[in-house]
């Protein structure tokens, strides 16, 4: 199929530009971009009027509860959601039920995800079996199988013996490491971050620095084994600064962030609603503030939604108690148009982060719009309002902390190869 996009305003991370224009499709990729473009005979003509037409996101550590928790989120459920938000692929992580840290059933996950979800679905697995910081994986087997990253999600492998070994094969075979950098013992039990608020609460909290040990301890690993390593999520001003003497050193590391750390704090724990509760916690506004400027000059380079199905019973609990998570495929984009509106962040700088950055960390084709990219867009009105209603969402769980919240920005359809999988009606 061939399809012209005319009267569209073009976002392009690559080059930063938010310009109007016309991109065509042919043969599910990116084949012209431009002012003017000739029209072929067979193409369907699809006027934008001015709406915005970016790359596809491409979020990282998406959790699909297949196998062992289809009650929670299922592969269509997660898929439908996705193309609702734009998201045409998804990076999913390993911590189900059982572990997806072996061939058989990491081939068995992808199976399931390529019948059911609409949008693409790359697989992470586990660097430990089990996600028991005790032995290591079959990473090449796994690389072989389809696995693009190895993580044992927000499982700390204590263990640097362990660690350090799993790391060294992983970077003898090319492989990405994703850490969650956390001190296990200091952040056991948490639930808010440590501070007046949180003590005048009378919940259980961890430092900040519980993150800048973690993340230190990380980068430490990483000069001694040479690995390539993405932090997971980066949530806190005191863990910039090693970071960036990370980079700056010359270490293959990257790191995200979530979008509930981009756009909420602990002060809105307040209520002890358990949908403001996620993994790691809230942090002070001076710390989101900080997140936000470290995305907006890279040294942060992906944004992703976190997306963690939970059911009604593992959030109706005390909020000491309660499962962390919150689901954010269909959310993500609408929350992100908060630091556009906000004067924050540029629409090429936001989806430099969302859509971009994932696909080169991952080696993935698509994040841009160039030619010969793959035709995977979003189409969405960055100032359309509305009231979430989490009932109305496309997921199995319905656990988002911005239920009820006024917000702006609507997808309006979304593309993989060319091909809508989602137009709003």
């Amino acid at each position: 199929m061939t399809i012209l996009f005319t009267n569209a305003r073009l976002i392009n991370p690559a080059t930063g530009e938010d310009t109007l224009g016309s991109l065509l499709v042919s043969e599910g990729k990116i084949a012209a971009i431009g002012a003017e473009i000739a029209v072929p005979e067979t193409a369907e003509i699809i006027d934008c009027g001015g709406k915005c037409l970016a790359p596809g996101i491409v979020d990282i550590g998406v959790k699909v509860c297949e196998p062992g928790e289809r009650h929670k989120e299922s592969y269509k459920t997660a898929g439908l959601a996705a193309a609702a938000g734009g998201v045409t692929t998804m990076v999913t992580r390993p911590d189900t039920v059982p572990t997806i840290d072996n061939p058989e059933t990491l081939e068995f996950a992808t199976r399931r995800a390529n019948e059911a979800a609409p949008v693409n679905v790359v697989p992470m697995a586990a660097l430990t079996k089990g996600r028991e910081g005790r032995e290591m994986t079959e990473i090449g087997f796994l690389m072989d199988a389809g696995a693009v990253a190895f993580t044992d999600c927000d499982h700390v492998v204590a263990d640097t013996k362990v660690l350090s070994r799993a790391m060294t094969y992983a970077r003898s075979l090319g492989a990405l490491v994703v850490a969650h950098p956390q001190e296990p013992i200091l952040s056991k039990g948490a639930a808010a971050t440590s501070g007046k608020f949180a003590a005048l609460r009378g919940l259980p909290a961890v430092s900040p620095m519980a993150e800048r040990m973690g993340l230190d301890r990380d980068i430490a690993m990483v000069e001694t084994t040479g690995v390539k390593y993405h932090a997971d999520q980066i949530t806190c001003a005191r863990a910039l600064p090693a970071l960036e003497r990370a980079k700056n050193n010359g270490f293959d590391v990257t790191a995200g962030t979530s979008i509930h750390h981009l756009t909420l704090n602990e002060l809105d724990i307040a209520d002890y609603r358990t949908f403001f509760k996620i993994k790691p916690p809230l942090r002070a506004e001076e710390d989101r503030l900080a997140i936000i400027e470290a995305v907006k000059t890279g040294l942060i380079d992906i944004i992703s939604s976190m997306h963690t199905p939970q059911d009604e019973e593992s959030k109706r609990l005390p909020f000491e108690e309660a499962a962390s998570g919150a689901v954010a495929l269909e959310t993500l984009l609408p929350a992100a148009m908060q630091l556009y509106h906000n004067e924050y962040l540029t629409l090429p700088e936001l989806f430099r982060a969302m859509s971009l950055n994932p696909a080169k960390r991952l080696g993935l084709p698509g994040g841009c719009l160039e030619e010969g990219a793959p035709a995977d867009l979003v189409m969405f009105d960055p100032d359309a309002p509305f009231v979430l209603d989490r009932f109305a969402l496309r997921s199995k769980s319905k656990n988002t902390p911005f239920d009820g919240q006024r917000m702006q920005g609507k997808v309006l359809a979304t593309y993989v190869a060319g091909n809508a999988v989602y137009r709003r009606t």
